[in-house]
C-alpha cells in the first residue's frame, strides 16, 4: 500500500520538492540493494522461511513508525532501514519457490506467486489511496499490520513448507553467479528495465496527480487496473507461451512494457491512461515471471539464494537510479520527455535480451548435461 504513495507523502505531507522526494526514494533503493544481497546470502545459510518471517516482522514495525515521523533525518534513517529488511524478503521468497518446484514448472510457480501478490495489489493501492486521502497515518498503520499478519500466517504454515524451504541450504553449490558472464549481462539489462518499472512508484503517480488531476484514490484505482489484468490473464498467458524461449519472451515483454509508458503523453483522461497501463501490464506479464524462472533454472541448487539475491539486487539498483533520474528529467525537461525516453529505452533493452538468448541456451544445455552426469 505505501510505496505507490511515498512520493506524494513526501511532497504533500512533509513539504519536499519533487527532487528531494526522488532522493528519498533513491535512499530506499540503496537500502534495498543491501537488503537483496543480505537476503540472498542468508538464504544459502538458513531456511528462506526464517528470512521471510524476520523480514515481514521488521518491515511491519518500520511502517508503523515511519508514518508518524516528521524530522527529515529520522525519515531518511527509517526509510533506509525499512528497505534494508523489507527487500531481504524477495530473494528468500524466490529461493523458497524455486526449491519447492521443478525446472519444468518454475515459470508457472513464479507466475502463480505473482498472481497471489497481484490479488492483494488489486485492492491494496485502491484501499491505500482512500486511506491516504483521509490520513496518511492510516495508510502506514494498515501496511504495517498486514506485514505482521503475513508473518504470522507464514510462521503458522504447514510443516511441508518448512521442509521445502530448508532444502535450499543442504544442497551443494556448483556455480558462482559472479563468474557467470551471461547472467551478469542479464542483470544489467534487468537494471535498465527496472529503471523504467520503478517510475510506477515515483514519477508515474506524480504525473497522474499533477498533470491529469487524479486524486490519491484515483491513482490507487489506476494501479489496480494493472493488478486486475495480471490476476485475470497472467496464468493463461504463461501457459500459452510455455514453449517459447523465455528470454525471447522477456525481450518482447520489455518492449511492450516501455511502450506503454511512452504512450502516456499522447492522450489524457482515465480511459487513455488505463489503456497505457494495460499495454505495459502485458509487457510486465511476459517479462517478469519468465525472468525469475530462467534465473532460478540457471542456478545450481545450492546457490539459489545468491542467484536470486543478485537478481533482486538488480531491481534494487534500479530503485536507486529510477527516482533520481526520473524526477531530474521530470523537473528539468518535463514529464512528456521523461515518458518518451522510457518508451525509447524499450528498443535497446529488448534487443539486448534477444541477443543474449543464444549464449543463455548454451549455458543451460551445459548445466543440464552436468546435472545428468552427476
Amino acid at each position: 500500500m505505501v510505496l505507490p504513495f511515498l512520493i506524494l507523502f513526501f511532497t504533500e505531507e512533509r513539504g519536499f520538492t519533487a527532487g528531494e522526494a526522488g532522493r528519498m526514494l533513491a535512499l530506499y533503493g540503496v537500502g534495498g540493494l543491501l537488503g537483496a544481497f543480505l537476503g540472498g546470502w542468508l538464504c544459502d545459510r538458513m531456511a528462506p522461511r526464517r528470512v521471510m518471517i524476520a523480514s515481514l516482522v521488521l518491515t511491519g514495525a518500520g511502517f508503523l513508525v515511519l508514518g508518524y515521523l516528521e524530522a527529515r533525518w529520522a525519515l531518511a534513517v527509517t526509510i533506509f532501514l525499512v528497505s534494508l529488511v523489507g527487500e531481504a524478503f524477495r530473494p528468500a521468497n524466490a529461493a523458497a519457490l524455486a526449491a519447492a518446484s521443478t525446472p519444468e514448472n518454475r515459470g508457472r510457480s513464479f507466475a502463480l506467486n505473482r498472481l497471489a501478490v497481484n490479488v492483494g495489489m488489486s485492492f491494496g493501492p485502491a484501499v491505500g489511496g482512500l486511506l491516504a486521502q483521509r490520513d496518511y497515518g492510516w495508510l502506514f498503520l494498515a501496511d504495517g499490520l498486514t506485514c505482521l499478519a503475513a508473518a504470522g500466517l507464514l510462521a503458522a504454515g504447514p510443516g511441508l513448507a518448512r521442509a521445502a524451504t530448508a532444502a535450499v541450504v543442504t544442497a551443494a553449490s556448483p556455480r558462482s553467479p559472479w563468474r557467470d558472464g551471461p547472467f551478469l549481462v542479464l542483470l544489467l539489462l534487468m537494471t535498465a528495465l527496472g529503471a523504467v518499472f520503478f517510475q510506477t512508484a515515483g514519477t508515474f503517480p506524480l504525473t497522474l496527480h499533477e498533470l491529469h488531476g487524479f486524486s490519491e484514490a484515483g491513482i490507487g484505482l489506476m494501479l489496480a487496473v494493472n493488478t486486475v489484468v495480471i490476476v485475470l490473464f497472467e496464468m493463461v498467458l504463461v501457459h500459452a507461451t510455455r514453449r517459447i524461449d523465455p528470454l525471447l519472451l522477456v525481450a518482447v515483454g520489455s518492449f511492450f512494457f516501455c511502450l506503454g509508458f511512452g504512450l502516456l503523453p499522447l492522450g489524457s483522461g482515465f480511459a487513455w491512461v488505463a489503456f497505457t497501463v494495460v499495454v505495459w501490464t502485458v509487457g510486465e506479464m511476459l517479462s517478469m515471471s519468465a525472468g525469475s524462472a530462467v534465473v532460478a533454472n540457471r542456478a545450481g541448487s545450492g546457490s539459489l539464494g545468491r542467484y536470486m539475491g543478485l537478481y533482486v539486487l538488480s531491481f534494487s539498483a534500479a530503485q536507486v537510479i529510477a527516482p533520481v533520474a526520473g524526477t531530474w528529467v521530470y523537473e528539468r525537461f518535463g514529464p512528456d520527455t521523461l515518458w518518451y525516453v522510457c518508451g525509447a529505452l524499450g528498443v535497446p533493452i529488448a534487443l539486448g535480451f534477444a541477443a543474449l538468448a543464444p549464449a543463455w541456451r548454451r549455458g543451460a544445455e551445459t548445466a543440464a548435461t552436468a546435472r545428468a552426469a552427476a
